[in-house]
């Protein structure tokens, strides 16, 4: 071993978060490798030319949540960050032919709004300044380490009074909108507000993305806060499309970390996590490739998910029982397809005719035209099928960014609601595009002649998520964003400070707080705790 290099720090997976801990470790001065297993960097924020010509944002699709304190503090746009704030930012037709498209600017919204219900259009701008002041809160939670609840020390109390102390300051009114996104359903939050079921199921759609569950799921509330605190361009509740697809976002902060001095390995797949296991417990010393290489560090981080970290590269019987358990009980099991396609040219909406390049195009779209609607659709995932007739997100990010698609042509994303992991009496091998010629001819009812259109076509089943980018369960956050699975109990209770089980092994990823979207925090709040520990000798 003595032989050996040793690395100051090695990363498993470079998935977004993994490179921005590498950025920030390597700018404090430690010699960092990171370790991909895919030939392309940014786990599942990635952009991949699966066709000639046409460079697909193939899973994460939209930006929003990436921390504007780490876009400032890596100086991302220097490496080719730029982001398309998105407008107008929805598009819901509806089976009578009457349509709602909601803007950036609030009064062209509320004029949208009318057509459905005037009380719901001058209720609107107090919904949206309540939810604004509700994410204040949220998102003041990103970049800090949560406490943990079991195992407590002075400061996990200090913590935790801390807390108590900024709820205690807010209005009655917004410490019960507190408690309500945070254990409601989208539906029930939304019900005192609104009276058309138009806007309602519009809204709604930003609580079940990704969410093993219904818009009258409880906890899916707060999903819906969790998509609408981000920012673009400083403005709170907007997203826009990356120039160069999602995949720019993982090459901006990879360029951050190969300047300050890190090392990125592609096609590098980990195959465990070295132990010395001793007296005093197991301590990860390094890394085994799928190659036998082994590689040592005085700090192993994992981007990896919880499962496929704790019961894969390490190993159940090297950690204490009681925690191998709690790793298991994860809720990891994913409902998302994504759907990549090859356009010859733009749809052709019943609502607003015309395949010219027309505002709502430029929307994210939707199909799901009440909220009962996408309750029947989850009914049927929870029973092992896939939806007969799915909540459909769509997006065309060429209609703002030229360098991605032949010109003339486009790309659109397609996620899907709800495709469960697990199947009753069938397997996503054989179903998957039999399934997807579904979600067209669905598509075609809203928009005629659509599926003459496509060129080419991708199909992520959940499987495949997994299979292709790690993602156990094919769940996009590493783990459900339900109220049992936050803050002080991410990735389970008692390990919420990034730290693990296993002395000098570290967790990076979505699995841990703030969770799942292409935001950077998990990264960065993993990164300051690394330092401290090294700073005082802590864990090692």
């Amino acid at each position: 071993m003595n032989e050996k290099r040793t690395w100051d720090a090695v990363i498993v997976g470079a998935g977004h978060n993994g490179l921005v801990t590498a950025a920030y470790l390597s700018r404090a001065g430690l010699k960092v490798l990171v370790l991909e297993r895919r030939e392309v960097l940014g786990g599942a924020c990635v952009t991949e030319e699966i066709f000639p010509g046409y460079k697909f944002s193939t899973a994460a699709y939209l930006c929003s949540l990436m921390q504007e304190q780490i876009i400032r503090e890596l100086d991302l746009p220097r490496y080719g960050y730029q982001v398309y704030a998105k407008d107008p930012a929805f598009f819901t037709p509806f089976p009578d032919g009457r349509h709602l498209t909601m803007w950036q600017d609030r009064a062209k919204t509320c004029e949208e709004i009318a057509k459905f219900s005037k009380k719901d259009a001058e209720t609107y701008p107090k919904y949206e300044d309540f939810v604004e002041r509700l994410s204040e809160f949220a998102e003041g939670m990103l970049l800090r380490t949560p406490p943990n609840i079991t195992r407590t020390s002075w400061s996990d109390l200090a913590a935790l009074g801390k807390l108590g102390w900024e709820a205690s300051k807010m209005p009655d009114e917004e410490r019960i909108g507190q408690v309500r996104i945070f254990t409601q359903s989208v539906a029930e939050f939304l019900e005192p507000w609104f009276e058309s079921e138009e806007l309602k199921v519009t809204l709604a759609t930003d609580g079940v993305i990704g969410t093993n569950g219904g818009p009258r799921s409880p906890g899916t509330a707060y999903v819906l806060l969790h998509h609408v605190m981000g920012k673009v361009d400083g403005h709170r509740g907007l997203w826009g499309f990356v120039r160069g697809g999602m995949g720019a976002i993982s090459q901006s902060i990879a360029s951050a970390a190969r300047a300050a001095g890190a090392e990125i390995r592609a096609n590098a797949p980990v195959a465990k996590i070295l132990l010395n296991e001793g007296a005093a417990g197991a301590r990860a010393i390094g890394i085994v490739l799928d190659s036998g290489e082994e590689i040592y560090a005085r700090t192993v981080i994992s981007c990896a998910d919880p499962k496929r970290t704790f019961l894969g590269l390490v190993g159940a019987q090297s950690l204490p029982p009681e925690f191998a358990r709690s790793v298991q009980e994860i809720a990891m099991k994913g409902c998302s397809m994504k759907i990549n396609l090859a356009l010859d040219g733009l749809p052709n909406f019943t609502a607003i005719p015309g395949s010219n390049l027309q505002p709502h195009h430029k929307t994210t779209m939707h199909i799901c035209p009440s909220i009962d609607y996408v309750e029947h659709a989850w009914d049927d995932a929870k029973y092992g099928k896939p939806s007969e007739f799915p909540l459909i997100e769509m997006t065309i990010p060429t209609t703002y960014d030229d360098s991605i698609a032949p010109p003339g042509k486009h790309i659109m994303g397609i996620f899907l609601q709800y495709a469960p992991y697990d199947l009753r009496n069938a397997n996503w091998k054989t179903l998957k595009d039999v399934y997807a010629d579904r979600v067209m001819n669905l598509i075609e009812d809203y928009a005629p002649g659509f599926k003459s259109l496509v060129s080419a076509r991708q199909v992520l089943s959940p499987l495949d998520l997994e299979e292709i980018y790690g993602l156990t369960g094919g769940n996009i956050f590493h783990g459900e964003m339900s109220v049992g699975q936050l803050f002080f109990m991410r990735p389970v209770p008692g390990w919420a400070k990034y730290r693990t089980p296993v002395r000098s092994l570290y967790m990076c990823g979505s699995g841990t707080h703030p969770g799942g979207g292409v935001m950077g925090a998990p990264g960065y709040n993993a990164a300051r705790e690394i330092l401290h520990d090294l700073k005082f000798g802590i864990g090692s």
